[in-house]
């Protein structure tokens, strides 16, 4: 159950970054790494693929040092869903860690 909650906490930190600049997996897996998150290569590149298969990430190659390197940025549809999930967490936030007693008016 856990990593349905890690996993899309992930997926909203790759939209964050990739709407600031082009995303790469050992850059994102480095940022989330920052965070608290152990990522690996078989978690952060299914994540890409999904996202860019949902239309919410557009892919670019660039040879890098002589190899080829995937770079990830957001899409419209991207931003859409990013904001969406931002007033989630704004609720989320507010309602959990409301103090116990305190009733949703106060």
């Amino acid at each position: 159950m856990l990593r349905e909650f890690f996993l899309g906490s992930i997926k909203i930190h790759i939209l964050y970054h990739a709407k600031i600049e082009p995303v790469y997996g050992a850059y994102m897996m480095e940022e989330l790494a920052s965070h608290g998150y152990k990522i690996s290569p078989g978690t952060i590149y299914p994540t890409f693929h999904q996202l860019e298969k949902d239309g919410l990430l557009d892919k670019t190659e660039k040879v890098v040092d002589g190899k080829i390197r995937k770079y990830y940025t957001i899409t419209e549809k991207g931003i859409e869903v990013l904001e969406g999930a931002k007033q989630q967490i704004k609720e989320l936030a507010k309602e959990v860690l409301r103090e116990e007693g305190e009733t949703r008016h106060e």
